[in-house]
């Protein structure tokens, strides 16, 4: 009888301590969650961010917040959240200018290689190349004669972010001409700028212009996909357009503090995972010109290590600086 009392109590007494330490072990997420976007409304990492902090916040039960924190290629973004908690609570959606910037930008307040993890690749685009209505060269090819002819200026999302170095390494290297670049903190402020003349073309990735060369409001010239896209089939690819072998292009990555715990990033990269693979959610991304790309956080760091190398490289070939 005893011993029955005894174990009892201490039946009683393990739950109370048990209780007590799940009161103690808050659950994530227990509160909102915050997007910091490396770029303006309109561009890759924003409409990514829109639409999959709208279904994460509908899996994990709490707000996703976007917050758009453009400048310097996304590196401002970058040195904000690295010094931010490591708690899951702040991450940020940045493009495959983080790669670029590692090094590219020597003056950061962020190590890229040391100060981040990134939870998952969600999602890849071709670059596009635009122009203003109104410009005479009506192709890629017309484009580099003017250039060696005149002077020819393009806008970008920012010095730094892919799209810039995909028009460097098409003009300085395969080109042979000289285009001035004009940086911009989107992609969506360098498409207005060409939708009203201020500059003659913008490189960006392909989902911020989409609706733009579907209503006319710039002309499509070339996508560095290899193949052309289903949402603009009369848009020639630039292999086709007089460089055979080219292709590149953007990816959207969320990012989170390197000191993040390993169980919130797999716990985020597993949710996130869910999400790519649903149908609806991956014709979504094909009506912005998307692919979705998923894998695991060992994956996503082994991807971004290739891509920091990778760039790297074409920074020093086209001897690109950021002033």
């Amino acid at each position: 009888m005893m011993n029955r009392r005894l174990a009892l109590s201490l039946c009683i007494a393990m739950g109370w301590v048990s209780a007590a330490h799940a009161q103690s072990q808050i659950a994530y997420p227990h509160k909102p969650v915050k997007f910091v976007v490396a770029f303006a409304p309109g561009g890759p990492a924003d409409i990514i961010a829109r639409l999959l902090g709208q279904r994460l916040s509908e899996n994990i039960g709490q707000p996703v917040v976007i917050e758009n924190k453009a400048g310097a290629g996304g590196s401002l973004a970058s040195g904000l959240v690295a010094k931010a908690p490591a708690d899951g609570y702040t991450l940020m959606l940045n493009t495959s200018s983080y790669a670029v910037n590692a090094s590219l930008s020597k003056n950061t307040s962020f190590d890229a290689e040391k100060d981040f993890v990134l939870a998952s690749v969600v999602a890849s685009s071709p670059n596009l190349l635009v122009a203003y209505p109104g410009l005479k060269a009506k192709n890629l090819q017309e484009i580099v004669v003017e250039a060696k002819s005149g002077k020819l200026n393009y806008g970008s999302a920012g010095a730094g972010t892919t799209p810039h170095l995909t028009a460097e390494y098409l003009f300085k290297v395969l080109g042979k001409v000289n285009v001035t670049h004009i940086p911009f903190q989107g992609a969506g402020p360098a498409l207005a700028a060409t939708m009203g003349g201020q500059v003659e073309m913008a490189s960006v990735a392909l989902p911020a212009a989409v609706e733009m060369v579907k209503g006319g409001k710039v002309r499509g010239l070339a996508v560095t996909s290899n193949k052309r896209v289903a949402s603009m089939p009369d848009v020639p690819t630039v292999a086709e357009s007089g460089f055979p072998g080219f292709e590149d292009y953007t990816w959207v990555g969320v990012f989170a503090p390197s000191k993040t715990s390993p169980e919130i990033v797999t716990y985020l990269n597993q949710e996130i995972g869910k999400i790519l693979r649903t149908a609806d959610f991956q014709a979504k991304l094909a009506g912005v010109g998307f692919e979705p790309v998923g894998g695991t956080p060992k994956e996503a760091g082994d991807y971004l290590k290739v891509e920091i190398n990778k760039w790297a490289k074409i920074i020093k070939e086209t001897g690109v600086k950021v002033d």
